[in-house]
């Protein structure tokens, strides 16, 4: 099997729209159902694992460069510009944000931590939208770092000098009740699911290519998806 062209080369940083900033490791073939396949070795520091991605689905899965300076910086400004608030039904707001999360452009990502945090300021998140927004902010902080080649502390200073002025503006009044019971309907949903270890990590748009081996004992988990 000849070697496919590829987007991306070892070493080179990349961003894992579920995972977070990581370093291409390697670019390797091996069996999976019976034919070769080759794939990304992915590391990434802030979960301190190796994740291996096949080629081919790598831009499906929402993979991609560091953004350049100038897009970076348009991310820091546009975290106080005006946006329109999100519904105050946390349940519906959480899967908006979740669709962003996985669409995982730099310009989603702000998306995501300017909404909740003024959010945040009007009413305590609850705890799966704080899990969100606190790994919404994480990438989008590594991120910018990296493209702009200042340390992740830096960055979070520069946001938060961005994000302040919104809790100012953030209306501190009785909201309208209509996610008054968001905690005991977050508690109930939570009761449902299989308690998953992270629910960020919805990778399987195709059920019919993945196989996903989990956590090997070195770290590693395989995203054949």
């Amino acid at each position: 099997m000849a070697k496919p062209k590829t987007e991306f080369a070892i070493n080179q940083k990349v961003v894992y729209p579920s995972q977070g900033v990581g370093t291409v490791t390697d670019i390797f073939k091996k069996e999976f159902n019976g034919e070769m396949v080759y794939y990304y070795k992915i590391y990434i520091p802030v979960s301190d694992m190796y994740v291996m991605v096949p080629v081919k689905n790598s831009s499906k899965l929402g993979i991609r460069s560091i953004v350049s300076k100038e897009e970076a910086q348009k991310a820091i400004d546009m975290i106080s510009e005006n946006f329109e608030p999100a519904t105050t039904d946390w349940k519906l707001r959480y899967q908006l944000n979740l669709d962003l999360l996985k669409k995982g452009s730099i310009e989603d990502i702000t998306k995501i931590v300017r909404s909740l945090y003024y959010r945040s300021k009007q009413k305590e998140l609850p705890i799966m939208e704080r899990k969100l927004y606190d790994n919404a902010k994480k990438l989008l902080e590594d991120e910018i770092a990296e493209a702009l080649g200042i340390e992740p502390q830096e960055v979070e200073a520069m946001l938060h000098a961005k994000l302040e002025p919104l809790g100012i503006k953030a209306d501190k009044k009785s909201l309208l009740d209509d996610d008054s019971d968001e905690f005991d309907d977050e508690i109930d949903d939570e009761k449902k699911s299989d308690d998953s270890d992270d629910e960020f990590d919805d990778d399987d748009e195709d059920d019919d290519d993945e196989d996903d081996e989990g956590d090997d004992d070195d770290g590693e988990d395989d995203d054949d998806n």
